[in-house]
């Protein structure tokens, strides 16, 4: 993970060893059937590999777009820190669910429960 969400992970009680970096998760998203990206935004820009003249070109990503399906959580289709439109929000198998984070992942969690 990138260095400034170790430390939100840390602070959010996440133990550090269950974290992965990114060059060891990236080989597992093409095996991937479902990933959830949780407010993130540059960290899983394609834009970052894909488009030589992005401002973050070359900065590393978690290329969770090679996963079967996406689903962003977001407040909304903004961009990021970085001010870059974000490619992915537009693939085939992505899925955007748009709305404050936290409740979605409770209301999910919910429903997961009462299967």
């Amino acid at each position: 993970m990138p260095g400034q969400l170790n430390v939100l992970l840390a602070e959010a009680g996440v133990p550090y060893d269950i974290v992965l970096e990114m060059d060891e998760i990236n080989a597992d998203f093409p095996e991937t059937d479902l990933t959830l990206v949780i407010g993130a935004n540059d960290t899983v820009n394609s834009a970052a590999e894909d488009d030589p003249n992005s401002i973050i070109a070359g900065m590393p990503v978690l290329r969770v777009w090679n996963s079967g399906q996406v689903i962003v959580m977001k407040r909304s289709l903004g961009v990021g820190y970085a001010a870059v439109d974000n490619p992915i929000f537009y693939k085939d198998n992505t899925s955007m669910l748009l709305g404050d984070a936290k409740k979605t992942c409770d209301a999910l969690l919910a429903k997961i429960l009462e299967s």
